[in-house]
């Protein structure tokens, strides 16, 4: 089994500013609490073929992940996909972002998460969560970029 969440938020920002530091993988952590490290490899500019490397938390346990950059469109599209073997993965994912007439910019955020294993079981769990948290998710982005 395997479904989407998405959100969407409008960031008073120029969207090449916000292009950049969704990009940069590294700053996940400043708007998404249960990422708790991560790295990118290799250690120079986003591009597609980029892995980043995280510790997440969730439902209380840690879990690594691996994410690598499939499509890359500044400045308006990102793709990933989840490339660790966990039981709930994001098996593709992405930013959309258009800009607006006043500068800022609308960005649109999605994920397809799928269960393996014991997690085709959990999956409907972990979307009905993810779902539920989508609005806070667009604003907690929105936030730390116009913070940034």
């Amino acid at each position: 089994m395997s479904g989407q969440f998405e959100a969407t938020v409008d960031i008073d920002r120029p969207i090449d500013e916000v292009f950049a530091y969704l990009a940069d993988g590294r700053n996940d952590p400043k708007f998404s609490p249960r990422v708790q490290r991560i790295e990118r490899i290799p250690e120079s500019p986003t591009a597609v073929g980029t892995i980043f490397r995280s510790t997440v938390k969730d439902a209380g346990m840690k879990t690594a992940r691996e994410f690598r950059i499939t499509a890359f469109e500044p400045p308006r599209s990102l793709r990933w996909a989840e490339v660790s073997k966990n039981i709930v993965t994001a098996a593709q994912g992405g930013y959309d972002l258009e800009p607006l007439p006043d500068g800022g910019t609308r960005v649109r955020i999605h994920n397809v998460l799928e269960g393996h294993g014991l997690g085709k079981l959990l999956v409907g769990f972990a979307l009905s969560a993810a779902r539920k948290d989508a609005p806070a998710f667009g604003r907690r982005i929105k936030a730390a970029v116009e913070a940034s």
